[in-house]
């Protein structure tokens, strides 16, 4: 009876709250979309304070993460993600607000602080929700969809931010922050209000684990371990590169029009929209790991398309069509991780830990984001291009390595393979063995 209640959660879940959590991603992505383009135009230019303290305030940004992420996991697993991502939502309406109200270095340090605060509290709250409103069977479909509202929610919040904007009126940067503040109130109002299932049985058992507290744990899990390795090392070469390495070698060594790269980043958002839910059911068929390495494989071509971009940099119309190639390669790539990387944390974690896991996993992330663009901005401001694109390669190859490699550290069912069938001996085989 009660295994019974449960399933029918689960299915409501699935259902009518799933979809407030997914518009609750979509809300918060429109809200990162909205802003972070142009907090450094907001800072060096409105505020006239200066590239340096804008360079500090996207440090801050991204070290509030290592800060919170810790307490924001145990308080997942002690209350549950709600009340953290009322949490979150509070750190980050209030951070936005007064981002867009501060006119000096420290209080634009301090709502830096509370504004990256508050959003990467809410990733893991989020994440956990999808893990909770769906089954094994869904889950990948679940992460799949996240990934493209969050990649429709940030290209529509960056367009129609794009249209507010004027850097000679500071009034519409005030305006952006504000109403940023207001999407945070609303994805506390949709998504912190649905009444989440209870965890769902996992894949693995707790034999073991169950004095450990949540970080003596996941220290002591070794997939865990390697599977953070190479997700930081994923974030780093992609995500990390995305819109500061590989912008950078496109504007300054290709010389590349801004709006050309507009349209290249728009083609990466499109192949995402086009192919993740191809992708879905091609990655239900095959195992987690095989797609990963199939990503590094995918991402070896859009690095290539980049040093054929360097090399015949003079001719505009066949480099313009290799740097758009680079970030649809690019999207291809991240449409095969969508159904992948959070599915094979959710199935890792213990129940009593999922939202340390998914904590812990954000971290991870968090600091690749932020490592990333300081090393491709570096390699390419000093005119080592070819440096660049070379520690890039080998990074994507490295992925291959240990994507595969992973493979003999995950059960059949974390690494999504079908459990070989079982030998049946024929009866009259028995018989005469008897």
């Amino acid at each position: 009876m009660k295994q019974q209640k449960q399933q029918q959660m689960q299915k409501q879940g699935a259902g009518g709250t799933l979809r407030r959590v997914q518009l609750g991603n979509a809300l918060s992505a429109f809200g990162s979309g909205f802003t972070m383009p142009y907090m450094f135009v907001y800072v060096d230019q409105v505020r006239g304070l200066g590239s340096l303290a804008a360079g500090a305030v996207f440090t801050v940004f991204a070290l509030a993460a290592l800060v919170v992420l810790p307490f924001a996991g145990r308080g997942i697993d002690r209350y549950g993600p709600r009340p953290v991502l009322l949490a979150g939502c509070a750190l980050a309406a209030t951070g936005a607000f007064s981002f867009g109200q501060a006119s000096t270095t420290t209080g634009l340090l301090i709502a830096s602080f509370l504004f990256g605060g508050g959003v990467t509290t809410c990733q893991p709250a989020l994440a956990t929700m999808v893990v909770r409103c769906s089954t094994a069977k869904t889950r990948s479909h679940a992460f799949a969809l996240q990934f493209t509202l969050v990649n429709l929610g940030m290209g529509i919040g960056a367009l129609v931010g794009g249209q507010i904007v004027d850097p000679s009126d500071p009034a519409t940067l005030t305006r952006l922050f504000t109403i940023e503040a207001l999407t945070f109130l609303g994805l506390a109002a949709v998504t912190g209000t649905a009444r989440i299932p209870r965890p769902a049985p996992v894949l693995v058992t707790e034999a073991g684990a169950g004095q450990r507290s949540g970080l003596r744990a996941l220290a002591a899990d070794k997939a865990m371990l390697r599977l953070c390795l190479l997700a930081g090392l994923i974030f780093f070469t992609c995500y990390g590169q995305f819109e500061s390495g590989v912008a950078a070698f496109a504007t300054d060594t290709v010389k590349t029009a801004p709006a050309t790269l507009g349209m290249a980043i728009g083609a990466n958002a499109l192949t995402i929209v086009v192919l993740q839910m191809i992708m879905v059911r091609v990655t239900a068929r095959r195992r987690r790991t095989t797609a990963m390495a199939a990503t590094g494989v995918i991402w070896l071509g859009a690095w290539a398309a980049a040093l054929l971009a360097g090399l015949i940099r003079d001719q505009a119309g066949a480099a313009t069509v290799a740097i758009v190639s680079i970030y649809v390669l690019f999207g291809a790539g991240e449409s095969l991780l969508a159904p992948t990387l959070g599915p094979i944390v959710a199935d890792l974690a213990p129940a009593r830990l999922l939202g340390t896991y998914n904590s812990a996993f954000a971290l991870v992330k968090q600091t690749a984001i932020a490592v990333g663009p300081a090393v491709g901005v570096l390699l390419v401001g000093s005119g080592t291009w070819p440096l660049y694109l070379a520690a890039m390669t080998g990074c994507t190859l490295l992925i291959i390595v240990l994507a595969v490699r992973l493979r003999h550290h995950l059960t059949p069912a974390q690494d999504n393979a079908a459990a070989p069938a079982p030998v049946v001996v024929p009866v009259r085989e028995l018989q005469t063995a008897a």
